[in-house]
C-alpha cells in the first residue's frame, strides 16, 4: 500500500473502492469516489475526522458536479485558480451521501485547476471526495515525505506530483451569501 503509480492506474484504484493520497493547490489530498460509501467511511477513519464536519468534492469541470449539487437558476460555481483555490458551499442534491454532507443541507464543492487532481477526476470520469492530507487537527501534508510517512500505509495508492503553489488549503466560501466561511491556508 501507499505507492506511488500512475493516474490511470489510480482512477482504477478509485474505482474499485480504494482511498487514494494526491496533490492539489495548496496541500495533498486523501479522496476516493463520492459513491462509495465504504470508501468515504475508511477515509474518514484513516484522517480521525468527526463525518458531522462533512467533505469537498473536486471535479475538473461542473458536469462532474451536476449529480452532486443543486443550483438556483443562472448560479455556477467559478473555477478556481492554483494561486487562490476557492471551494464553495453549495445545496446539496438528494445523491449527496450523509457522510459527504455531514450535519448540513450544502456541499463542499471545488472545480480544481490543479494538472495532477484534474487528470485524476477525469481519468475517473467523476467528481471525487477531496479532503486535506492530514489527521484531524493537524497540519496538513505539503511535503511528499510526511505525506509517505504519515499515509502511505493507510492509502491504496500515493499518485506523484508537487502540490502548489498556494500556501496551503483553499479558502471556504458560501455560494449563495458570498460569506467566507475558512479563509485560504
Amino acid at each position: 500500500m501507499g505507492w506511488s503509480i500512475p493516474i490511470q492506474r489510480a482512477a482504477r484504484i478509485a474505482g474499485e473502492g480504494g482511498v487514494i493520497a494526491y496533490p492539489t493547490e495548496g496541500v495533498y489530498g486523501l479522496g476516493c469516489r463520492p459513491d462509495d460509501d465504504e470508501a468515504i467511511a475508511r477515509l474518514l477513519t484513516i484522517k480521525k475526522r468527526d463525518p458531522a464536519l462533512g467533505l469537498v468534492l473536486i471535479a475538473a469541470d461542473a458536469e462532474q458536479l451536476q449529480h452532486w449539487i443543486q443550483l438556483p437558476a443562472g448560479m455556477h460555481i467559478p473555477e478556481s485558480s492554483l494561486e487562490h483555490p476557492q471551494t464553495w458551499v453549495v445545496p446539496a442534491s438528494s445523491s449527496v451521501p450523509l457522510l459527504i454532507r455531514g450535519n448540513h443541507t450544502t456541499v463542499a464543492a471545488r472545480i480544481t485547476v490543479h494538472p495532477v487532481a484534474a487528470r485524476l477526476c477525469r481519468a475517473t470520469r467523476s467528481a471525487l471526495v477531496s479532503t486535506s492530507a492530514n489527521i484531524s487537527g493537524r497540519r496538513p501534508a505539503r511535503n511528499v515525505h510526511v505525506l509517505r510517512r504519515t499515509f502511505g500505509h493507510l492509502v491504496d495508492c500515493i499518485v506523484p506530483g508537487p502540490c502548489g503553489p498556494a500556501s496551503g488549503p483553499s479558502e471556504i466560501r458560501d455560494l449563495l451569501s458570498g460569506a467566507t466561511l475558512r479563509p485560504a491556508g
